[in-house]
């Protein structure tokens, strides 16, 4: 008898270790939910010490929100175990999971629960939520801000994703580049976008337009001047855009223009990497890295004696040919979308083209190419007063045209199709468009102002395949 009195005695020792030592924070009840063992932990879990809760009953409990709902009382009503999230005062939650215990006859002997606080992990779960939606804001503005700083370079077309390749292969060297194009393709933005990627990029990106200054001012606006070297000129002398260049990139756009006497002049530079300002006997050593651009075709100028032979073997080291805008229309849409939302950017507006605008300027020639394009979009978006850019906006000479086009086609009236047939063939016409002049299902949606699933839907039934 004694003996099994010390069982009775070391088992019920280290029952009660086993509830104060738990990590998990431990209540046992009785078969009726009064608490009969409570871990020490209990003023630190419910905010109500060890002593005030033996003996109390969990429904009474639950009814004072010292644990709301209650593990047990689920328990003894439903006679399973049961898991749930239970909230206590002061806003933490615990993890509670809670186990029947049986007699021999079938009858409840108690309910065991174990509480797991995961308010730390919860707020660990939420700091973790909030840094990952300020990484992705982050990684927004980052790419927004690369965008801005591409100023407008598109490369969707074949040709422009070409130069896009030429263009990190010779960033990553000085070698002398010659972009040639008609005005207005972007030839200084290409230029730039060489300087950025290029070990220069430090350094400053110095453009001059060759054709826009006087023949008279253009020879000490390149190579600058000494104090009193002429009329006019500053008291201190002047530095020249090639000297400002040094360590970083210059550009000498409209190269084509530049006069004969100034080409010798440029090539020695070009050659010794030194120069000297009007007036001056002094050198001043440069380091620049040179790209030309020029709309003329320096070839035919070569054969005729307007430009130097040997200055221009010297700037074709590595040519970049930009096509027209009217050759790789794909980049149109790209650009119609970048213009617009730098535009509302700017002055902090939220226009957007109708889909029959983007398709009267896809249609266009552009014979001003991107520059004439930019042109004709900010003068809709400062001019119209409505949010959507509709035809009535565009340009005449662009919305004749578009208008020409359409009397073109064949009547649809004269022919002996239903009208179902005729939109089936008006739409199926313009699937066929968007899908070669868009990238993805998303863009054609867009582009047509349906939805993408209505879009995938559409492709499939006239069997168009998208890019």
């Amino acid at each position: 008898m004694k003996k099994e009195e010390s069982t009775q005695k070391w088992m019920s020792r280290v029952l009660e270790a086993i509830v104060e030592t738990s990590r998990d924070h431990l209540l046992i009840t009785d078969h009726e939910g009064y608490i009969r063992l409570v871990g020490d932990s209990s003023y630190e879990v419910y905010g109500i010490g060890k002593e005030e809760l033996l003996g109390k009953n969990v429904i009474e409990l639950e009814k004072r929100k010292v644990f709301s709902p209650s593990v047990t009382r689920k328990v003894m009503d439903a006679k399973t175990p049961q898991t749930i999230m239970q909230e206590i005062p002061g806003g933490r939650k615990l993890m509670v999971t809670a186990f029947p215990v049986w007699n021999e006859d079938g009858s409840m002997h108690s309910v065991i629960s174990y509480s797991h606080d995961l308010t730390e992990i919860m707020e660990l779960k939420r700091r973790y939520e909030g840094l990952t939606e300020q990484l992705k804001q982050f990684e927004t503005e980052i790419e927004e801000l690369r965008e801005k700083h591409q100023e407008g370079f598109v490369a969707v077309s074949q040709p422009m994703q070409a130069i896009e390749r030429l263009i990190k292969k010779v960033a990553a060297v000085d070698s002398t580049v010659l972009i040639l194009g008609e005005s207005g393709v972007g030839k200084n933005v290409i230029a730039k976008e060489i300087h950025r990627n290029s070990r220069r990029a430090g350094g400053q990106f110095v453009e001059i337009n060759c054709g826009s200054i006087p023949e008279g001012l253009l020879e000490s606006e390149l190579f600058g001047y000494e104090a009193g070297s002429f009329t006019g000129a500053a008291k201190q002398g002047k530095q020249g855009i090639i000297e400002m260049a040094n360590q970083g990139t210059l550009l000498l756009d409209e190269l084509g223009e530049l006069p004969l006497t100034l080409q010798a002049k440029l090539l020695k530079v070009i050659q010794e990497k030194r120069l000297q300002r009007v007036g001056s006997t002094q050198y001043r050593d440069v380091d620049f890295r040179l790209i030309a651009a020029t709309n003329r075709d320096l070839e035919k100028m070569v054969k005729e004696g307007k430009f130097r032979q040997d200055l221009y073997f010297r700037l074709n080291v590595v040519p970049i040919h930009v096509p027209p805008l009217r050759n790789r229309p794909e980049d149109i849409a790209a650009l119609l979308k970048r213009v617009v939302r730098s535009l509302n950017e700017r002055y902090g507006m939220d226009k957007r083209l109708d889909p029959a605008v983007t398709h009267a300027l896809m249609q266009h020639e552009w014979p001003g190419n991107v520059r004439e394009l930019e042109n004709v979009l900010e003068r809709m978006v400062v001019t119209a007063d409505e949010e959507v850019i509709t035809p009535s906006h565009l340009p005449a000479e662009i919305r004749l045209a578009g208008e020409e086009q359409v009397a073109m086609e064949p009547s649809l009236a004269t022919s002996k199709m239903s009208l179902r047939e005729a939109l089936e063939q008006v739409e199926e016409k313009w699937l066929r468009y968007a899908s070669e002049h868009c990238r993805t299902t998303g863009e054609i949606a867009e582009f047509l102002g349906i939805s993408q699933p209505s879009v995938v839907r559409k492709l499939q039934k006239y069997r168009i395949r998208s890019k």
